[in-house]
């Protein structure tokens, strides 16, 4: 049967889960301010970048003695400096649920070529983290933005622990509390975190993780992702707002009206409340759906940013993997075409979906709104195959 095309289209359709959706209100008008055409090296430009990392500090709640770096290549850049500046002198576990999981265990193993105990789920589910060694050091994502899961909580870090933890929180910070209390190494990067532009990662490092770095460098480190001088102790320039390369003034900026915005809507807090709406609208409509649902069964470890859904209308759940992604990507062009929706389908790596950015920058309204285009989008597309393949609709 037909669905009509719904009456109301979201106002602002970027549902992308990076880059994300620009705050309500912002403009290119926002980077006039930009120190464009400056050396990275210039007072005035060093001053934005300390400023900048001021705000992150405060935006988030981040302990005082926690030292903070931008690291040139997004939080892919940020996470492999933790990786390859601090592992080493002691065991590994790994806890792998989704793309970037399973990037960061290939890079321990077979880049810096250590040796890790990996736990490993499936896309949609979380490992056993039961008996996690107190003594290794941890690397995990906080929330997985491929597969729609995140850590139920950070009981299986021990608060005495001999290692350190590795935090890739890209699609967690600024939607989710981060407990720093558990985390020595923590990346994230701006076109997750408040939909700003591409380029520069974050580092948050806590007085551990930099009592390690000061013990002795574990391998070569290339220039862009060095952290300490060549007398081993902490380049306390890099941490200070002297970025290790030449970066983008123009993210630079961007991130600072973002920060602002983010603090004049009400911080922290109200990021995480205004995820949590957003999250709750999409939850109704899934609840509701006949032909849609998590990929995460079970709710506890349910993302409230990245959004992951599977198919399980049977003439497409039915179908191989290659087909369910074309007819995916079938929806999605239709979603596109009409202005209702842009870039919700599931990541390459991930089982065919739908994929929907719920982070603090979408209006909750827009998530609203989106629903009876979904439904649209489907029916449409079933038909469609339905009628190349001469079956009744």
């Amino acid at each position: 049967m037909s669905l009509s095309k719904p009456n109301a289209r979201p106002d602002r359709p970027w549902f992308s889960s990076g880059p994300t959706a620009k705050p309500l209100g912002w403009s290119p008008e926002a980077l006039s301010t930009a120190l464009i055409g400056r050396t990275s090296r210039a007072e005035p430009v060093n001053a934005r970048f300390r400023e900048a990392l001021a705000l992150t500090r405060e935006v988030l709640e981040i302990p005082a003695d926690y030292r903070l770096a931008f690291v040139p290549g997004s939080d892919t850049g940020a996470f492999e400096a933790a990786l390859w500046n601090l592992l080493g002198p002691r065991p590994i576990e790994v806890i792998a649920f989704e793309a970037f999981g399973n990037i960061w265990a290939e890079d321990v193993t077979d880049q810096l070529g250590l040796k890790a105990r990996v736990r490993r789920a499936a896309f949609g589910g979380f490992p056993d983290v039961s008996g996690v060694d107190p003594e290794a050091d941890i690397v995990f994502t906080w929330n997985g933005t491929t597969s729609g899961v995140r850590v139920p909580n950070v009981d299986f870090i021990p608060e005495e622990r001999g290692g350190l933890t590795f935090c890739d929180a890209t699609s967690a910070a600024f939607a989710m509390p981060l407990d720093w209390d558990r985390l020595d190494a923590t990346t994230f990067s701006f076109q997750k975190a408040l939909g700003g532009e591409a380029g520069l990662g974050v580092l948050v490092l806590s007085p551990r993780a930099v009592q390690r770095l000061e013990a002795g460098r574990q391998r070569p480190i290339p220039k862009a992702h060095r952290l300490t001088t060549a007398d081993g102790r902490l380049d306390e320039a890099i941490f200070e707002g002297i970025v290790t390369n030449t970066s983008s003034f123009l993210t630079l900026e961007d991130w600072v009206w973002a920060l602002n915005w983010c603090r004049q809507a009400g911080g922290l807090r109200e990021m995480i409340a205004r995820t949590n709406r957003n999250a709750a609208a999409l939850g109704a409509w899934v609840q509701a759906s006949r032909w849609a649902a998590y990929l995460p069964d079970d709710p506890a470890v349910r993302s409230t940013t990245s959004i992951c859904l599977k198919i399980t209308e049977p003439r497409v759940a039915g179908l191989s993997e290659a087909e369910r992604h074309a007819f995916v990507r079938e929806m999605t062009a239709l979603l596109e075409a009409e202005g209702a929706a842009f870039d919700v389908g599931s990541h390459r790596a991930a089982p065919a979906g739908l994929r929907i950015w719920c982070g603090p920058t979408v209006e909750t309204t827009d998530v609203e709104a989106l629903g009876s285009w979904l439904d649209w989008a489907f029916h449409t597309a079933l038909e469609a195959r339905l009628s190349r393949t001469g079956q009744s609709v």
